[in-house]
């Protein structure tokens, strides 16, 4: 009788799994847990193994598959046991983000080395082309494999100070696959959770026997509802707002909505048909657009918002109206964008367990303290008792602010006193979580005959779905943005959120900023034509300055750095445009149908909350033994955070960032550094990381008795103190630790100064604002409608690069969200629930990106630096589509610009003549 098959896994022989996906079997039986699950459809490449040197995804092949085979996965390369040249390339490039899809890169790229040693870019990009990143834009990917490929020389040790190039501080178990994510470290007793959700979109259920329904299915443990939720059956992120239930009772707002959970060992949950759950359905009408939830006699989703509006938001200065009608040029259209899904490879997971009289949740999340606070009053316990420890997160984009997971968990495993798990799956992630808002936008700008702007009207309405979620933040924001960084004094800024049967809208990279520019940057190109003026001319005119009025009556003394953006811009738009004419008059004379454009977009961001308080806090101690301990809660989920805000503490204390230890986020071990969110980590978190280490700093010169001028370094059991020429050394064993265990400590807070907007919405709603623009060269068929992306060139304000290689890492990979939400992203409410239907950038739809970093610094920013996360993808649609109409005339305003959109836009465009 035969054994049982076998397989070679990273140079070991193991027994095979059978009919078990290789993905799991790698997982969960052999403790591989470098190979990531983003989607178990073959979709994102995140899975990606070499069988016998060549790549798969191994979410598709079974395990028993592999027999008698080699496979190779992210653990297996190293070399001799220290990391491979490859994944010191990516570490030296920024080449992992969030890092869940950086295993699949690195398989992928090493199985291309080895059968091809010197690729070629386009090389590069075709073989890794079946992995998806959503967070680096692929730009430092590619260059990442090139260098490997040329045996990437050594990577400089800096020593980590503010403006220095170094890499990821927690780069390293990125690249071996050891960083743990939501899904990777599963306790082994802990039951498994899954949700019952609505399969439509507005309905009445009601709940059969759940006893009944567990005696059919043994191993089945519970089934929870809204009456077993302990404490309050209601959450949302503003607390004013808060809405949406752990359980709907009785009434499903949304297809996706949780209305029950099953907890059990985890083969019976496993092995469920969800079909089988006791639930009766009663199907209601839905409104799925804003018009439709507006329309009079609309049935109303909740009973006291009005007209299903949740809030409205304006900004209001001068007089609009009278600037517009006494201009000399006016321009006018209509902009809707769709639903975008945040798309992050790592599905939402993670587990709560039980301990002592409280509860510990660990999973994916961008905000540790806001999900403790909702636990705790979901739950009935004290806040104290509910601790939130978050886990390493492959990407979010401001999604996984908002709870998902964590209520289903904490529910169970305090009910039955075990550990309990969940794993949402992608079509259950894009069902129930939130999207960016759809926008319809109404817009008038007019300038005089010198193209001075005179007047705005703004008028837009988002879908902001079932429940509240970030809706208010967006409707307050965007109109505070929807002017662009530019002088305007008779201006007013319109919009609503209105409720629809749809899932939540909430935060998405830009609050509805992107939205907004789309609108007022085509409008602005419109309109410079109208006025005879070179675009980038135009808006180098109208350009807001230190000193001058923003929309909402603030002035800024210095840090206003849009024009220095838009003139770093200016040699390369002259260069453009000579080109594409020259192209142009080619392409006619042959009869060719391609056609080339240049289009510019600009954008401000607010860093941080609008008009509220936005506090950081940063614990800094040492130990007797003389090491340096950081503190930080600001949740890194891959655009750097825990590196600038180490880069920042190590340039205040003089020391190397090798030699500071991390406690990461946790809210038993780190004070509050506020929510990943609104690009205010660099800003807030760091300006706190700041102050604290100048504190630390007085107080140990304050011990030695020296002047403030003096140097201090941090040895072996003291510290060494330089004044002058005088060195001294405090001596650290005598000195008594604090409770935290350290004898020197400090403990930093920092809040940004903004004021409340008024009824016209005129105040300080942010401390500082951050600035960019940036140019897109592109070709379009016009036979065909298609749309290629030449060349993106970004100059962006960031006030100081804290570390200038994570600044072009966040400004190639915003670039690449703004190219999907211009050409090819739309979630579809019911119908786009898997990555296959819904497209995102992929290697070959990311142009070069030329990343210009402009340093206008800011007096309230760490070392003048200001945010710039959300920044960077706001301008990229507005140029496209700019460039789009540069090219063909075309005026594409709904989208995104499928091809068949713009082929129907230059039609109507050659019609008008």
């Amino acid at each position: 009788m035969n054994g049982p098959a076998s397989m070679i896994v990273n140079g070991k022989p193991v027994t095979t799994g059978g009919a078990t996906r290789l993905s799991a079997y790698l997982r969960d039986e052999l403790g591989l847990r470098g190979t990531k699950v983003g989607c178990d459809a073959g979709d994102c490449g995140a899975c990606t193994v070499m069988i016998d040197g060549e790549t798969a995804c191994s979410c598709l092949v079974a395990a028993g598959q592999a027999a008698g085979c080699s496979v190779t996965t992210v653990e297996g390369l190293r070399a001799n046991g220290h990391l491979s040249t490859l994944q010191e390339s990516f570490l030296k490039h920024g080449a992992a983000q969030c890092g869940i899809c950086t295993p699949g890169m690195l398989v992928s790229a090493r199985a291309l080395l080895d059968r091809n040693p010197r690729p070629s870019r386009d090389e590069v990009q075709d073989a890794l082309g079946g992995v998806l990143c959503r967070c680096t834009g692929y730009a430092k990917i590619i260059d990442a494999v090139m260098d490997a490929a040329n045996a990437a020389p050594a990577v400089v040790n800096l020593p980590g100070r503010v403006g220095d190039r170094i890499r990821h501080v927690d780069g390293p178990p990125k690249v071996t696959g050891e960083t743990v994510y939501g899904a990777d470290s599963m306790p082994e007793d802990a039951v498994l959770v899954r949700v019952v959700r609505s399969p439509h979109h507005h309905a009445r259920f009601s709940i059969g026997d759940k006893q009944a329904f567990l005696a059919r299915h043994p191993g089945l443990l519970a089934v929870f509802d809204a009456s077993d939720v302990p404490g309050r059956n209601c959450h949302g992120v503003i607390a004013p707002f808060a809405d949406q239930p752990v359980f709907a009772e009785g009434v499903a707002r949304f297809k996706g909505e949780a209305v029950a959970a099953v907890a059990g060992e985890r083969k019976a949950v496993l092995a469920l048909d969800m079909g089988e759950f006791p639930i009766d359905w009663t199907v209601l009408e839905h409104a799925l657009l804003p018009d439709e939830a507006l329309a009079p006699g609309a049935a109303r989703l909740h009973e006291k918002r009005e007209g299903n509006v949740l809030v409205r938001g304006l900004v209001k200065r001068g007089d609009a109206d009278a600037g517009i009608a006494n201009s000399d040029h006016q321009v006018s259209g209509r902009f809707t964008t769709p639903f975008i899904e945040h798309a992050y490879i790592e599905p939402e997971a993670g587990y709560a367990r039980p301990a002592g009289n409280g509860i510990e949740i660990v999973g994916c999340t961008q905000t540790a303290y806001m999900n403790r606070d909702e636990l705790a009053s979901i739950t009935g316990l004290d806040a104290d008792a509910v601790r939130v420890i978050p886990s390493a997160c492959g990407g979010g984009f401001g999604s996984k602010l908002d709870l998902s997971w964590q209520p289903y968990v904490t529910i169970a495993a305090l009910a039955l006193n075990r550990p309990a798990a969940i794993v949402y799956s992608r079509t259950e992630s894009m069902q129930s979580t939130t999207k960016r808002h759809p926008s319809c936008i109404d817009a008038t700008v007019a300038c005089d005959s010198s193209g001075r702007i005179t007047g705005m009207v703004f008028d837009a309405t988002f879908n902001t779905g079932a429940y509240a979620s970030w809706g208010p933040t967006v409707a307050n924001r965007v109109p505070v943005h929807a002017s662009g960084p530019y002088f305007i004094e008779n201006y007013r800024a319109d919009s609503s959120a209105v409720h629809t049967h749809c899932a939540p809208s909430g935060a998405f990279r830009g609050f509805g900023v992107p939205q907004s520019a789309v609108a007022q940057e085509c409008l602005f190109d419109e309109l410079a034509d109208k006025a005879g003026i070179d675009r980038l001319q135009f808006r180098l005119l109208n350009a807001l300055d230190n000193g001058q009025p923003t929309v909402t009556g603030q002035a800024f003394d210095s840090g206003v750095g849009i024009r220095q953006c838009l003139q770093a811009l200016e040699p390369h738009w002259l260069e453009a445009r000579r080109s594409a004419a020259e192209f142009n008059d080619k392409a006619r004379a042959s009869g060719s149908p391609l056609r080339r454009g240049a289009g510019i977009g600009t954008c401000w961001y607010g860093c941080g909350n609008t008009s509220l308080p936005n506090p950081s806090t940063i614990r800094i101690g040492v130990r007797a033994d003389g090491s340096v301990v950081l503190h930080q809660g600001a949740i890194d989920i891959g655009q750097g955070s825990s590196t600038v805000i180490a880069q920042i503490v190590a340039q205040v204390l003089g020391m190397e960032i090798s030699d500071i230890q991390f406690v990461g986020a946790d809210t038993a071990l780190t004070p509050d550094g506020g929510k990943t969110s609104a690009s205010r980590q660099t800003f807030v978190s760091g300006k706190a990381a700041k102050k604290s280490a100048e504190a630390l700093r007085a107080e140990v010169l304050r011990h030695a008795n020296v002047s403030g001028d003096a140097r201090i370094s941090f040895e072996a059991g003291r510290i060494a103190v330089t004044d002058a020429v005088t060195v001294s050394h405090v001596e650290l064993a005598g000195l008594e630790a604090n409770e935290h265990g350290y004898v020197f400590m400090a403990q930093e807070t920092y809040d940004p100064p903004v004021k409340p907007l008024d009824k016209d919405g005129q105040g300080h709603p942010y401390a500082l604002y951050g600035y960019g623009a940036q140019l897109a060269e592109l070709t379009v068929d016009t036979g065909l409608g298609t749309v290629k992306l030449d060349r993106i060139t970004a100059a962006h304000d960031v006030g100081k690069a804290i570390n200038p290689m994570l600044v072009e890492g966040q400004i190639e990979g915003g670039i690449a969200q703004g190219i999907g939400l211009a050409l090819m992203e739309e979630f579809l409410p019911g119908r786009t629930e898997n990555l296959h239907d819904y497209l995102i950038p992929t290697f070959g739809d990311v142009p070069p990106i030329e990343s210009i970093i402009i340093e206008v610094p800011d007096a309230e920013g760490p070392f003048g630096a200001k945010g710039l996360g959300e920044h960077v993808l706001i301008p990229t649609a507005p140029a496209i589509l700019n460039a789009i109409r540069d090219a063909t005339g075309a005026r594409v305003r709904e989208l995104p610009a499928t091809p068949h959109k713009v082929l129907a836009a230059i039609r109507e465009a050659e019609s008008n003549g």
